[in-house]
């Protein structure tokens, strides 16, 4: 099924439920982090189990030509599960953690913060995707990545079209900011939320940002289009969609949410 420009298009972004959606950029399609796989338990080695309670709303075979994958990170199965692990081997382009490309093998592309890698688009020119700072769960990236590993955040840019941020399993205000500062207003950010909590794991805070920090981000990105991801379909995510719609509607930040199209 063809996949409406986000450049161009008012609602331009297919979601899946948790942190998947596709849409269209400068004629590339994009894929974040693919999970198709059934209701059920979960885990990753030396990860904690997590529950999906939802189906996804569609399938990969719904999903078409994908060009790029944008994956910020491999670790979880709330990010990668096996069906959309199974996926990659037929995308040409995964960009996600240096170390994540690492495992997944060769069509894999590790992004450090702030490099950039040139895609070329169909019609001629490029996109260029760079990589951003982000960190799973409160605190100094170093105190947080030996406990939940490496992510990614991503900002695609190309001359002509809107500015696109995808957060990836961020938790970090102080990450967003960076990114505001060096990167200036986005048009659209897609912001990963549902304040994710694990028994035991840094005594119950978020390992995502929750509901209010989410709308802060948005403020702090000047985001023109809000793309809510990742709050529904895991039993580990503690805020939805109405904790969500309360928060933009608290920060006036209503009128610029769009919650995409189901599969």
């Amino acid at each position: 099924m063809a996949s409406a420009d986000i450049s161009t298009d008012p609602r331009p972004v297919r979601v899946f439920g948790g942190p998947t959606a596709l849409f269209a950029y400068g004629g590339l399609r994009f894929l974040t982090d693919p999970t198709f796989d059934a209701p059920g338990d979960y885990a990753r080695p030396g990860r904690p189990v997590l529950t999906r309670t939802a189906p996804p709303a569609g399938s990969p075979a719904d999903l078409g030509r994908i060009d790029v994958v944008l994956l910020s990170h491999d670790e979880h199965a709330d990010n990668l599960d096996n069906s959309g692990r199974a996926l990659l081997a037929d995308v040409p382009l995964t960009l996600t953690t240096p170390s994540g490309a690492q495992r997944l093998g060769a069509k894999a592309k590790g992004l450090a913060d702030w490099e950039s890698v040139e895609l070329n688009r169909p019609g001629g020119g490029t996109v260029t995707v760079t990589g951003l700072p982000a960190i799973h769960g409160p605190g100094r990236r170093e105190e947080v990545e030996p406990l939940s590993g490496q992510v990614i955040g991503f900002l695609l840019t190309g001359d002509g079209l809107p500015t696109v941020y995808v957060s990836g399993d961020n938790a970090s205000l102080d990450a967003v900011k960076q990114i505001a500062e060096r990167s200036g207003p986005v048009d659209t950010a897609l912001l990963f939320a549902g304040a994710p909590r694990l028994s035991g794991l840094y005594n119950g805070a978020p390992l995502v940002l929750d509901s209010a920090q989410t709308a802060e981000a948005a403020r702090i990105l000047g985001a023109r289009r809000i793309v809510p991801l990742h709050y529904d379909s895991w039993a580990h995510f503690t805020e939805g969609r109405d904790a969500l719609a309360a928060a933009f509607a608290e920060a006036g930040l209503s009128e610029r949410v769009d919650w995409g199209h189901r599969g």
